[in-house]
């Protein structure tokens, strides 16, 4: 099946941190695609991972995306690096993949998640970098190495699979 399937996802949110965000280009509307898409995961029971990059210096994630549990805390740009992170994510798992910065943390990410065989779908209305021009490349490199390049909506929608689904409703009105 080449859609997302909603009982084998996971959303993974990167480093979408206090102190780095004022630097990302078009970084409010990167942060309302994320929000959209952790409200449906949250309320189609899609598990949530949270990463931060050296919180004690870049801050905490946010308030616009509310965090469940214990963010990663992490040095490595590839979060995969760090201790018993891949654990976390099923073997068979379609990760969801918001976050900043797209060229460094993001991309990174998702080439650790590549290479340990996970199938990853990245939310490009749903990253940022300082640089357009960074998000660009990174885009194009993650899809070149196998990354399917989605947006909130259409993961949205593909979790959602029908208008006949019980939440439909709930969920459209978050994505308007």
């Amino acid at each position: 099946m080449r859609a997302i399937d909603p009982t084998r996802s996971l959303l993974l949110v990167i480093d979408f941190q206090a102190r780095l965000m004022p630097a990302i280009a078009e970084g409010e509307a990167a942060i309302r695609s994320a929000a959209k898409l952790l409200d449906i995961a949250a309320m189609l029971d899609i598990p949530r991972l949270f990463a931060e990059q050296n919180p004690t210096r870049l801050g905490a994630t946010v308030e616009a995306l509310p965090v469940e549990g214990e963010p990663v805390a992490k040095f490595a740009f590839d979060v995969c690096r760090e201790a018993g992170f891949i654990a976390r994510i099923p073997a068979d798992a379609q990760v969801v993949v918001t976050g900043c910065e797209a060229h460094v943390c993001v991309l990174q990410t998702v080439l650790g998640l590549l290479d340990a065989g996970r199938k990853v779908f990245v939310a490009q209305d749903a990253i940022g970098s300082r640089k357009p021009e960074d998000k660009s490349a990174a885009i194009r490199r993650m899809e070149r190495h196998g990354a399917e390049i989605v947006t909130s909506e259409m993961a949205a929608f593909e979790w959602l699979q029908t208008a006949e689904h019980p939440r439909f409703r709930q969920a459209i009105a978050l994505i308007k």
